[in-house]
């Protein structure tokens, strides 16, 4: 069942993205609405309805899990594929496969720093002059299953383009294809509201991880939240909103 705060959002969503044509327009429409419902007190009423049990615990903690990055993905809204809207919060130091880990993603993405800071790297292929030599892998998910794989695509070099700080209040968007890396920037958890927004999604991913003699596993397993911990961390979420 849909709460109020739900229902809102939704429409909020739908107002402010259907209909836009993929590109410049759709990515301007996706940084305003994430910023909207990143507000703090507007999260907060979002996640507390949510926490209650309303619209689809059952399907968005199928979606849920920690991120092999070092951070916890809660689906919040199922708005299909250009509606995706998820809260990550981010851990100090976290991150099972590494933090040299460089990557871009399926779809464009619009993402608010509701709480803590973020700090960030974008990288652009530059096998003449880049400084960074890294492996690179294709990254998909396996056909009879959620988890990752990882398929080796050969050596690279990348060049760092820009090193940032996002704090709380600031918000950025990315397309599909932009190389990048983050990660917490404080000694608190940092929250980030994210929203996907691509109509088409890339079949796989491209990750970068630093050069050496240590090759990335074949798959890694995404193991998904049951309800009663998705349910557990929204509210935990709505602890950490209420204290802002």
């Amino acid at each position: 069942m849909g709460g109020r705060h739900v229902l809102a959002a939704r429409r909020l969503l739908a107002g402010a993205l259907d209909g836009e044509l993929p590109g410049p327009s759709l990515a301007a429409a996706a940084h305003r609405v994430v910023a909207e419902l990143g507000a703090a007190e507007r999260l907060l009423e979002l996640v507390d309805d949510l926490a209650s049990g309303a619209g689809d615990p059952e399907g968005c903690a199928r979606l849920s899990y920690r991120h092999v990055l070092g951070f916890d993905k809660l689906l919040l809204i199922d708005g299909g594929p250009r509606r995706m809207l998820r809260a990550h919060v981010w851990h100090p130091g976290a991150g099972t496969i590494g933090e040299e880990d460089i990557h871009n993603h399926r779809s464009p993405l619009a993402s608010y720093v509701v709480r803590g800071r973020l700090a960030m790297e974008l990288y652009e292929v530059d096998d003449r002059v880049g400084d960074l030599a890294a492996a690179r892998y294709e990254e998909s998910l396996a056909e009879r299953s959620a988890d990752w794989t990882l398929k080796p695509a050969g050596p690279a070099r990348l060049r760092l383009t820009h090193l940032g700080q996002y704090a709380a209040g600031s918000s950025y968007a990315l397309p599909a294809h932009t190389l990048h890396r983050a990660w917490c920037d404080t000694d608190e958890p940092t929250v980030t509201l994210f929203l996907e927004t691509g109509a088409e999604r890339r079949h796989h991913t491209d990750v970068f991880t630093a050069a050496g003699p240590d090759p990335r596993p074949g798959a890694v397993a995404k193991v998904p939240l049951d309800v009663r911990d998705y349910l557990e961390a929204l509210s935990d979420l709505a602890e950490r909103l209420g204290s802002l």
